[in-house]
Parts: structure tokens; sequence; C-alpha cells
């Protein structure tokens, strides 16, 4: 059991807020006190008609009572000023608290807070950093164990393989050689796809230094003839309808986002429907839809289908799923060029679309 560490940094904060005030409104209270009790005494003996005796009595008594009054108003607003003061403080004795917690790599719990003032909005934000970090400590777990499993697979088959052709176990033959190079063209892919993160994690507040200006449509006719051998292989029909519209971008990125899009349709179909690939330009922006038959994606997996390493099909076969990495870089480069990107889905067809400015 995690055994809480006392501080007194809030204690600190509390008295060095506390007494300087006390000092001050002892001071104005006192000052207030010592105007008020001459102005009176001033005019009643500016009167003329007291007599000296009963005159000291008043101005005594009015001395007992000004000093009585001060110093119960000395009393009660610094009470009131700690009470007050304490219940402000509170926060941060909590926030301390959770802050050391995290040093010894625990987080903690969501700390509560109704208020909405510096405070209030501190507590928010520590929230937030704590589940943000929570998440990136269980995607780097998360990451670590697909990047293993993803390369222990076909690297454990070309050991196996190279160990039995240097034995003389088996002869090499165009299966085999075949074999081995879609093993080694799986890790490559992966590699590749780690570095051209990193690169897009390097350049995110820099600018596209080669954008240039052309036919969406024209580069998406293009990748769908690239992927025609694969379709005509597997049977699958597909249909394009793209509007005529230009986009200032970097080529060579958008090629790749549309090319996942489809590489992804064809190595998850299932069913009979046409692949159905479609362009509209519109008055600021080109839409491009993907969407073919494929398993159902719950509701659930929705929201972190662009998310880095996420993967809905949870066995993490090779032959079921890619690295979990074409989605996520598809949707830095879309952002990066201040378009918009997501997929929707009816019972097993799926259309994955993408948008581009055609404005700049």
């Amino acid at each position: 059991m995690f055994k809480r560490k006392k501080t007194w940094f809030p204690k600190k904060i509390l008295w060095r807020l506390t007494i300087p005030n006390m000092v001050v409104i002892s001071i104005f209270i006192a000052l207030s006190s010592i105007a008020t009790y001459n102005t009176a005494c001033y005019l009643a003996d500016d009167i003329g008609t007291v007599q000296l005796e009963n005159q000291v009595i008043f101005d005594t008594t009015l001395f007992q009572y000004i000093l009585i009054f001060s110093i119960s108003a000395i009393v009660a607003s610094s009470l009131v000023h700690f009470y007050v003061t304490k219940k402000l403080i509170n926060p941060l004795q909590e926030l301390i608290n959770s802050t050391i917690r995290m040093k010894k790599g625990d987080y903690p719990t969501p700390l509560s807070s109704s208020s909405t003032d510096e405070i209030g909005q501190l507590t928010t934000h520590f929230n937030d950093l704590v589940q943000q970090l929570k998440t990136n400590q269980e995607n780097r777990k998360k990451l670590v164990s697909d990047i293993s499993h993803e390369l222990r697979t076909p690297l454990s088959n070309l050991n196996g393989y190279m160990s039995a052709l240097k034995n003389g176990v088996i002869t090499g033959d165009k299966e085999l050689y075949e074999s081995l190079h879609g093993e080694l063209n799986q890790i490559t892919q992966m590699v590749n796809q780690l570095d051209q993160l990193k690169e897009w994690d390097d350049i995110k507040n820099q600018k596209f230094t080669e954008k240039e200006t052309f036919q969406l449509n024209k580069l998406v006719q293009q990748t769908v003839e690239m992927f025609r051998w694969n379709l005509n292989e597997k049977e699958i029909l597909c249909e394009v309808s793209m509007d005529t519209g230009k986009v200032h971008a970097s080529k060579k990125d958008i090629a790749q986002i549309f090319s996942n899009f489809l590489d992804n349709a064809i190595r998850y179909y299932n069913g009979s429907e046409t692949i159905v690939i479609k362009g509209e330009s519109r008055q600021t922006e080109y839409l491009v839809e993907v969407t073919g038959p494929g398993e159902r994606i719950e509701k659930s997996d929705h929201p972190y289908l662009f998310e880095r390493f996420y993967r809905v099909d949870s066995s993490r076969g090779k032959d079921t799923g890619g690295t979990g990495l074409g989605l996520a870089i598809s949707k830095e480069i879309i952002e990066h060029h201040g378009g918009q990107i997501g997929m929707f889905s009816t019972e097993q067809l799926h259309t994955f679309w993408f948008t581009l400015p055609t404005n700049q």
C-alpha cells in the first residue's frame, strides 16, 4: 500500500498568506479606530456643555468599546481569511501528493474539482496531463509488445529456413524464395513505416517543402491501375467515379494515403460487393471515399482506428493485419495539409474518406 508522505508546503503558503494579511488588516482597523476615537472625542469636547469628569468617563468608555470592537474585528476577519485561504489551498495539497505519486511511477486517480477559478483549471489540466501520460505509457508498452510480435514471426521463419538450407535439410526453389522474400518485405515495410512515423513527428511544426498543384482525380485513377493486377487476381470489381479537381499538396504523400485505403479495402475484402471509389469536388475542399465490404467493425473501435498501432484484429495475425501504422500516418499527413480524415460503416460495408482544401 502506498504510504502518503506528508508535506508542509501548502501550510507554509497558508501562513505566509495569512500572517501578512492579519498584519495589514490589524493596521487598517487600528488606524480606523484611532481616527474614530479622536473624532468622537473632539466632537464631544467641542459641544462644551459636558463636564470634565464626564468627558473623561466618556473618553475612557469610548476607548474601551473601540478597543473591544477592533480586536473582535481583527480576530474575526483573520479567522475568516484563514478559513477561506485554507479552503483555496487545500487542492494544492492534493496536487502535491498526486505529483509525489507520479514521481514514484504510480498514476493517481483524477482529482475532484467543482470550481472554475485558476486552481480549478490547474486541477483539470493536471488530470488531463495524468491521463495523457498514462495513455502514453500504455501505448509505449503496447508498442514494444506489437513490434516484438510483428518481428518475431518473420524472423523466426527466416531463421528456420536459413538453418534448414544451411544444414541441407531442404533445397531452395522458387516457392521457398518467394516465401522468404515475403517475410523480408513484411519486416522492411514495418521498419519503413516506423521510420516514416518518426519523420512525421520531427516535422509536425514545419511546412511542406514539396507541395505542388495537381489533378487529384488523375492521381487516384493512376493509383487504382497499380492495384489492377491484385484486384483481378482476387476477382474483385472496382468502380471509380471522380470529379475533376485540383489540390495543392505533397503528391507522393497523398498517393500513399489513397494506396493505403485501397490496399486495406482489398486486404480485408469479405463479400461480393464492388469496391467503390468516389471523388467529389466541393466549394472549398475535395472529398475522396473508398467503400468496400469487410468484417464487421464494432462502433467501439471506430474512434481508435487512426491511432498508432491500434488494430481491430486482437489476434494480430500477419495475414489479417499490418502494423497498425498506415492509418495513423495517413491522419498525420491529412491534418498537416489542413484536411480531415475519418470512416463510417453500415454493417459490413465500410467507407474510409479524407478531404483536402482546394482554395490554397
